[in-house]
């Protein structure tokens, strides 16, 4: 409890600060890049950008954690995140939120909308020829109980709102904008046949060609999906881009 609730009450606390976080004018600017938490002002600052976000989540954690000792649970969720990571970051995609055995990259600037799709791609070979067969090996208790490492990601484009929330010494940045959301729920999709990447349509049609048809083959199919109680047109895909 800090000073001030020990002073004059939570309740009390809580009224005033609910005054100061809804009442206030925000102090907004444009970036031109992704900002980190200290680079906004925790009472009322708030950055505009132009970005794409991408989500990607791995499946069947609740089996694996039920199922499965916890070092091993965890040691395929630290390989598949880390994994994850370090293709968002290549293609320089900037990190800013974990939930659980999901990550989110964003991506600004020059070929956005290409350097997201492709890490989609790339994170399917990674997960596929890199990641699984690494997992196989030293964890064999997986395939004996026939656990098969698999993933969703998907990506979304559009304006954001991103701002800070929380409490002094206990805060992160929030993305307000349909684009983080749609990416999000886009990355919660379970189909059967199960595909690894799902974008907009809008996306589609904005990224470069080379990242939509590769040897003459078009490596999306259009759908349809449920999103926020509405049919979303998006394209799907399972095809696998090599990271080298």
């Amino acid at each position: 409890m800090s000073a001030l609730e020990e002073l004059v009450g939570l309740k009390s606390t809580i009224e005033e600060k609910l005054t100061e976080l809804v009442g206030h004018e925000w102090q907004i600017r444009n970036g031109l890049t992704v900002p980190r938490t200290d680079d906004i002002v925790l009472r009322d600052g708030a950055v505009q950008l132009d970005a794409v976000y991408l989500y990607t989540d791995m499946m069947g954690s609740t089996r694996l954690v039920s199922e499965f000792a916890p070092g091993t649970a965890a040691k395929v969720t630290r390989a598949f995140i880390n994994t994850a990571c370090r293709v968002i970051r290549n293609r320089d995609g900037h990190i800013r939120s974990f939930d659980g055995d999901r990550v989110m990259g964003i991506f600004v600037g020059a070929d956005k909308e290409g350097r997201a799709v492709r890490t989609a791609l790339e994170i399917t070979y990674a997960t596929d020829k890199l990641v699984w067969p690494a997992l196989e090996r030293r964890l064999p208790s997986l395939t004996r109980q026939g656990f098969k490492l698999r993933h969703v990601s998907g990506v979304a484009a559009g304006p954001v709102f991103m701002a800070r929330t929380g409490i002094y010494d206990h805060n992160d940045l929030i993305s307000i904008g349909s684009a983080a959301n749609v990416a999000a729920k886009l990355s919660d999709i379970r189909e059967d046949p199960q595909y690894r990447s799902y974008i907009t349509r809008s996306l589609y049609d904005a990224m470069p060609e080379h990242c939509a048809v590769t040897d003459g083959k078009v490596m999306w199919q259009a759908h349809h999906v449920p999103v926020n109680g509405e049919q979303l047109a998006v394209c799907r895909s399972n095809w696998e881009w090599p990271v080298t």
